[in-house]
C-alpha cells in the first residue's frame, strides 16, 4: 500500500529554503513553549484550566468564571497546537525534498512524538494538581523537544555549510562532558524551582523537600562547571572555525544567564526575571547541543 508521501513524490518537491524556514519555526516555537510554561508558573495559572484535555468539565475553552488565569493557561495550551502545525509542516517539507533528506525527516518525526509526550505529561501535571515532580518532568520534556528541534535545525543549517575542522581528542571528549554537565544543570534547576515559591498556582501546592539555598548553590556550581568546559573548548578551538564561534555564543548565553540568576536570587525571585531565566535556560541548552554537535563532527573528521 502506497503512503500519501509516496504518491506525492515526483509531483511536489520543496527546496532547502522551505526546510530552513520550517526547522527554524519549530525551534522558535519550542522556545516559546518553555517561556509560556514559565509565564503560567509565575502568574499562578497552572490550574487556570482545572481539567485536561478540556479546560474544565464540559468546556474546551475557559469560561468567564476562570478569570485571567484560565485565559493564560488556555493560551499556553494553544501554543501546543501551533507547535503541532509547524512540526507537521517540517515533516512534510523534509519528506518531500527534491534531494532526499532521510536523517532530517527522522528528526522531524522525533519532534512529533516528543510533542505528544509533552502534551501527555502536561495533562498529567494538571491532573496531579501541579505536583512539583510532574512540573519538573514537564519542563524536561520541553527540553527534550528543544533537543530534537535543535538537532534538526543544525542538520539543515549545515546542508550548504563548510566541513568542520579536525579536532584533538580532548575537544571531542569535552563536548560530551559539556552536554552531560548542561543536562545536570537543567535537572538541578528543576529542583531549585521545585523548592522555590513559584508553584504554578496561587493556592497551597506542595514543594520538593529540599533546602532552597543548598540546591541553589549546587545549581550555581554546576553552572560554573559548564562555563569552565565551554571556555576550554573556546580556547582550544581553531580561531575563525565553527567550534570557536559556537563556544563564544554559548559563553555569552551563560554569562547573561548567570547575571539573571544572581539578580533573581538577590531581589526575591520576581516573576519577570524568573521567566527570563527560563528563556535563558532554553538558549543555553540550544548552545550546548550545537557545541557538542560541532565537536562530534570535528572528531569524525579527525578519525576519518
Amino acid at each position: 500500500m502506497r503512503t500519501p508521501f509516496a504518491m506525492l513524490e515526483g509531483r511536489i518537491g520543496f527546496g532547502q529554503r522551505w526546510l530552513r524556514w520550517a526547522a527554524g519555526a519549530v525551534l522558535v516555537t519550542s522556545v516559546l513553549i518553555v517561556v509560556g510554561g514559565g509565564v503560567v508558573r509565575v502568574t499562578g495559572s497552572g490550574l487556570g484550566c482545572p481539567d485536561w484535555p478540556t479546560c474544565e468539565a464540559g468546556s474546551l475553552a475557559p469560561t468567564p468564571e476562570l478569570g485571567v488565569h484560565g485565559v493564560i493557561e488556555f493560551t499556553n495550551r494553544m501554543l501546543t497546537d501551533v507547535l503541532c502545525v509547524v512540526v507537521g509542516v517540517l515533516i512534510i517539507v523534509a519528506r518531500l525534498q527534491r534531494v532526499p533528506r532521510p536523517r532530517i525527516t527522522r528528526w522531524a518525526w522525533a519532534q512529533f512524538w516528543v510533542v505528544v509526550l509533552n502534551a501527555v505529561v502536561g495533562g498529567l501535571t494538571v491532573l496531579a494538581r501541579l505536583s512539583p515532580y510532574f512540573v519538573a518532568a514537564h519542563f524536561l520534556a520541553a527540553m527534550l523537544l528543544l533537543t530534537a528541534a535543535t538537532v534538526a535545525w543544525d542538520l539543515v543549517s549545515r546542508l550548504d555549510g563548510a566541513a568542520p575542522e579536525p579536532a584533538m581528542g580532548r575537544i571531542s571528549s569535552s563536548g560530551t562532558v559539556l552536554l552531560a554537565a548542561s543536562a545536570v544543570l537543567l535537572i538541578v534547576g528543576t529542583a531549585v524551582t521545585g523548592t522555590g515559591p513559584h508553584a504554578g498556582d496561587s493556592s497551597g501546592v506542595r514543594r520538593m523537600p529540599f533546602d532552597w539555598l543548598a540546591v541553589t548553590w549546587v545549581h550555581s556550581l554546576v553552572a560554573v562547571t559548564v562555563g569552565g568546559v565551554t571556555a576550554m573548548l573556546w580556547w582550544s578551538a581553531r580561531p575563525g572555525g565553527g567550534l570557536r564561534t559556537r563556544s563564544a555564543w554559548l559563553l555569552v548565553a551563560l554569562a547573561a544567564q548567570g547575571v539573571i540568576g544572581i539578580v533573581q536570587a538577590v531581589i526575591g525571585l520576581p516573576a519577570a526575571v524568573v521567566v527570563a531565566h527560563m528563556c535563558g535556560a532554553a538558549l543555553v541548552w540550544i548552545g550546548a547541543i550545537r557545541v557538542a554537535l560541532e565537536t562530534g563532527r570535528a572528531a569524525a573528521v579527525s578519525a576519518g
